[in-house]
């Protein structure tokens, strides 16, 4: 099974919805059998997709022609034993959230993911945006 974990940009301009991508997302990935978490701050996306190598390339060249996202960059690309993640999750930081709500969300939400990817979310909601 390969998981790629990848983090982007939200294009100046673009609207995003997160509740309508989030909407959008677990009805598509459900339907390809891909699992994964979706951490949005606003600004960024940074993602981990899970599935069989068809489906994770086809959901990230979906995710390339889309409009809203912008200098992607693929953090890690590896084949796993088994699923790190269970259903399809959204993590979201608030404007005003504070961090430990963020933090302590992806502790939860990356608990069987490898010690690497554990710190990439976690890095990644640690870092103070202006809102």
């Amino acid at each position: 099974m390969r998981q790629l974990v990848y983090i982007s940009t939200v294009r100046s301009g673009a609207p995003v919805e997160a509740d309508a991508i989030l909407a959008a997302s677990r009805r598509n990935n459900a339907r390809a059998n891909v699992t994964g978490l979706l951490f949005f701050d606003g600004k960024r996306f940074l993602q981990a997709l899970e599935g069989d190598d068809a489906v994770v390339d086809a959901t990230y060249a979906r995710i390339q022609a889309d409009p809203r996202h912008h200098a992607l960059v693929v953090l890690s690309d590896r084949n796993v034993e088994e699923r790190s993640f269970g259903p399809w999750a959204m993590a979201y930081r608030a404007p005003g959230e504070d961090d430990g709500a963020s933090l302590a969300r992806i502790e939860l939400l990356t608990a069987n993911a490898s010690a690497t990817v554990q710190a990439t979310f976690a890095s990644f909601a640690r870092i103070k945006r202006a809102a």
